[in-house]
């Protein structure tokens, strides 16, 4: 199933790519974040500039190494990842909310949460890569699927969402493995008696990570609209979950007042799904895809702002 990721460039391709991203991790980690701390807006800002500045920056050597539409392959999806991650905001949001994460500790649990999404995104891309290579019908389900998301999305936006310190995952997680909901949020495990329990900050981590796991089954699909080059596929998915957590800090506080943005990304989901199941008809450009997505994440950024949402309980 992974050769169809490692065929799609050389060798020193993917090795360059991981030691770039390894490097600034430990840099991220074990230098700029050594001690837990919640980073301000300009901080947040600064890290958030750095990934995009990275992103375009390996853009430019695909530009250079491998031709101009394999570069605008790259940037409509890395656009395309950035905007669909935008919807894990609400999540962690939530989840922080439910789980009273303080502000402190919520760097690290996304920090890991990034290393566990990398692993688990490759073995989505390979194996979603190897079934529309196998069966081309494939493409087919892939688009019905993401259109069906899309249209779920618009109709039950303004759902509750359940308390995921009560879902499945959490419920199972405590069963199977020795917890202590004391534990807080410094460590992943504390020493009890002989033996460690796991603390509320691993069960935490566990769920952002089945949470990832959602979402991606809904945008590895849609990149899959814009290229099917593995090498492509995962390296805009990866700058996109990488540039996740400083963004995260960066709008947390702002995110009710995009309340639109949950509808721009089901049209967003909606269009990738019906290119997808229309390829074999007509082949939208790279050009049209990165403007129509470019275009709907605009005029809902702009509406939320010109038209705020009214909370509940107060008059218009």
């Amino acid at each position: 199933m992974f050769e169809a990721l490692f065929s799609s460039a050389p060798w020193w391709a993917w090795v360059g790519f991981h030691l770039l991203v390894l490097v600034m991790l430990a840099l991220d980690l074990g230098v700029f974040n050594r001690d837990a701390h919640a980073p301000g807006f300009k901080e947040a800002a600064w890290w958030s500039l750095v990934w995009v500045t990275l992103a375009l920056l390996f853009n430019g050597v695909i530009w250079q190494t491998m031709g101009g539409r394999q570069a605008a392959e790259f940037f409509t999806g890395y656009v395309l990842e950035k905007s669909l991650s935008v919807d894990n905001l609400f999540v962690f949001v939530l989840l922080f909310t439910a789980f009273q994460v303080p502000a402190r500790n919520q760097h690290r649990i996304l920090y890991w949460g990034v290393v566990g999404a990398m692993i688990l995104r490759a073995c989505m891309i390979a194996a979603g890569i190897t079934l529309l290579n196998r069966f081309s019908w494939m493409i087919f389900l892939f688009g019905a699927f993401l259109v069906y998301t899309g249209a779920k999305m618009l109709i039950f936006k303004d759902r509750q969402a359940p308390d995921p310190r009560r879902g499945a995952i959490a419920r199972a997680f405590t069963k199977l493995v020795p917890f202590d909901p004391e534990g807080g949020y410094e460590h992943f495990w504390i020493r009890h008696g002989a033996g460690y329990n796991a603390t509320p900050m691993l069960l935490l981590l566990v769920v952002v990570e089945a949470t990832d796991l959602l979402f991606a089954v809904d945008s590895i699909p849609a990149v899959l609209s814009v290229t099917r080059d593995p090498f492509l596929v995962y390296t805009s998915n990866i700058f996109a979950i990488l540039g996740l957590r400083s963004l995260y800090f960066l709008l947390a506080r702002m995110v009710d007042r995009f309340y639109l943005l949950k509808a721009g990304l089901a049209i967003i989901l909606a269009f990738v799904g019906v290119k997808m199941c229309l390829a074999k008809l007509v082949e939208i450009p790279i050009v049209a895809s990165l403007l129509v997505i470019t275009l709907v994440l605009l005029v809902c950024v702009v509406a939320s702002l010109v038209w705020p949402q009214v909370e509940k309980g107060k008059p218009e």
